[in-house]
């Protein structure tokens, strides 16, 4: 045991345990505790958990929360388990942001004030993340956001809030449990009542949203990129040959790659599934930007 060393005990062993099994050991001694909390191992353990064969699918019922397991794309409702969630309230009352590797992003709406949490379904470990601004402006169709760890293995919450016309952004550091604001596109219109925003989808250091408009004029639908690393936004064209109006666009990722599906109206109603290329859209993004100012 002396030979193998701490580094390869945690990093190499603990890390490739499920997530009850760590949280058992961090009782162990004081120092298993902290080094199965730190950042550098909760990333080690999260991308490792992300890779497994086995999925799940948390849903939000009328009055509990159950858990399937995913096995070759096929529910297993056998398998079915019940989680209760750490807060005394209706899951009819919770809604669900984002999600990032085994993490939740939840509100709570109440009908005094609203709050965010994170919440592990596995471990049953959440945090209250939420402040008065939050509380006051939170909008059920309004709100958006998506999660990310940067370069420092900080877990980052981003939080798109539209209200009155603008579109404000801020994002909240776990490591330093506090909020900041960030600066939007200029000049935009995507914070108005007609504009719908979707969930953030993370994909190669970047969370997209797709923002559409189905009133005025019909059928618009814009692409808004996220950038982890500098921490700034821009607009990115879809490609031409998924031009559609009226269309709606989700995106997802499969194997590391950003998928959307478009859905189509014409005699009937269609759907397709594309890859888009982060470099495609990459390279429109600053003249789409540019026409826009």
């Amino acid at each position: 045991m002396e030979r193998i060393g701490d580094d390869m005990m945690f990093e190499e062993i603990l890390s490739r345990l499920p997530a009850k099994v760590v949280c058992q050991f961090k009782c162990v001694c004081k120092q298993w505790c902290y080094e199965l909390s730190t950042p550098k191992f909760v990333l080690i353990h999260t991308r490792r958990v992300s890779n497994l064969l086995q999925k799940k699918l948390l849903s939000l019922n009328e009055n509990t929360i159950v858990v399937d397991d995913i096995v070759s794309g096929n529910l297993e409702v056998d398998t079915r388990k019940v989680v209760t969630f750490p807060y005394d309230v209706e899951p009819s009352f919770l809604i669900i942001i984002g999600s990032f590797n085994g993490l939740i992003l939840l509100c709570i709406r109440r009908t005094d004030a609203n709050e965010l949490v994170l919440w592990n379904p596995t471990t049953r470990r959440f945090k209250l993340i939420s402040d008065d601004y939050f509380s006051r402006y939170f909008g059920r169709h309004d709100d958006t956001g998506g999660m990310y760890v940067d370069e420092h293995n900080d877990l980052k919450v981003l939080h798109i809030n539209c209200f009155a016309g603008a579109v404000t952004a801020r994002v909240y550091s776990r490591h330093n449990d506090s909020w900041r604001k960030l600066s939007f596109l200029k000049g935009c219109m995507l914070g108005s009542n007609f504009y719908s925003w979707s969930h953030g989808i993370y994909s190669g250091k970047t969370i997209y949203f797709t923002v559409s408009n189905y009133w005025i004029p019909p059928g618009e639908c814009n692409i808004v990129a996220f950038d982890v690393i500098s921490e700034s936004f821009s607009i990115l064209r879809f490609p031409e040959r998924i031009q559609a109006i009226p269309c709606q666009v989700h995106f997802l990722t499969i194997s590391n790659k950003l998928h959307g599906i478009v859905v189509k109206y014409s005699d009937e109603l269609t759907a397709e599934l594309q890859c888009s290329h982060s470099s495609t859209f990459g390279a429109a993004a600053k003249d789409e930007y540019n026409s826009r100012q």
